[in-house]
């Protein structure tokens, strides 16, 4: 069974969630922990002989240790490029968050030290007209990784969602800072300095903008050691 299990969570769409996933499994497994990740849900599929296929949830496939089955990674796989709940409904399946912690259970059943949950989405992005993916980790009962890109605004959208975790009753156990852009924001400095400040949790690394997206570039700027601690 899966020793320590994280929910990571971004502050918006595209903030680099999956690409601080990988880069925290490849630090792990540098650390010479076995490893497991899953995206339950991933819309912007892409259809290739084997069937509907996620670059996020392939990358996370790549970087953990333990070897699993693609539908074991990604469960539920959707075609358009959209928002979960509406992809789901164009091609007529049912999203709840019942079946994503059923999901989410039958792989923490696997053996690893570290497990990690990918979202999509922010916090509150919808599964249906009821529930949102929060649900999820908040049945799990499981600590959260909170992803900040790092740009104009971040510090409210940071603010806001972690305020939002803690009012659903869960832990933010760390929060890493990633760079979008090859260019750096204005003010990063004193933006970096505020989270630090008034987050309240650890910051387990900023990273760099890596126009490879390579995890074991990436996971040098990590320190995920209080993961394995709490």
């Amino acid at each position: 069974m899966a020793k320590k299990t994280y929910f990571v969570t971004g502050t918006d769409t595209g903030v680099g969630k999956t690409m601080v996933s990988a880069a925290i499994l490849e630090a792990a497994r540098q650390l010479g922990k076995r490893t497991l990740g899953m995206k339950p849900i991933a819309s912007g599929c892409e259809s290739t002989p084997d069937g509907l296929r996620n670059e996020d949830a392939l990358m996370l496939q790549q970087a953990m240790t333990e070897s699993l089955s693609y539908d074991q990674i990604n469960p539920i796989a959707l075609e358009p490029a959209i928002a979960p709940h509406v992809a789901a409904q164009q091609a007529g399946r049912s999203i709840t968050a019942q079946r994503l912690v059923g999901f989410s259970r039958g792989l923490q059943m696997q053996p690893a030290d570290l497990m990690l949950i990918e979202g999509a989405g922010g916090w509150r992005v919808p599964l249906n007209d009821r529930e949102v993916f929060s649900a999820v980790p908040r049945e799990l009962d499981i600590p959260v990784v909170l992803v900040v890109s790092l740009k104009l605004g971040c510090i409210n959208h940071a603010m806001l969602t972690a305020e939002a975790i803690r009012a659903d009753g869960l832990k933010i156990a760390g929060w890493v800072a990633n760079r979008p852009d090859p260019e750096q924001m204005s003010c990063e400095r004193e933006t970096l300095t505020y989270l630090l400040e008034h987050l309240g949790t650890p910051c387990l690394g900023v990273l760099p903008w890596e126009s490879s997206a390579d995890p074991r570039v990436l996971a040098r700027s990590l320190d995920i050691q209080c993961l394995f601690e709490n």
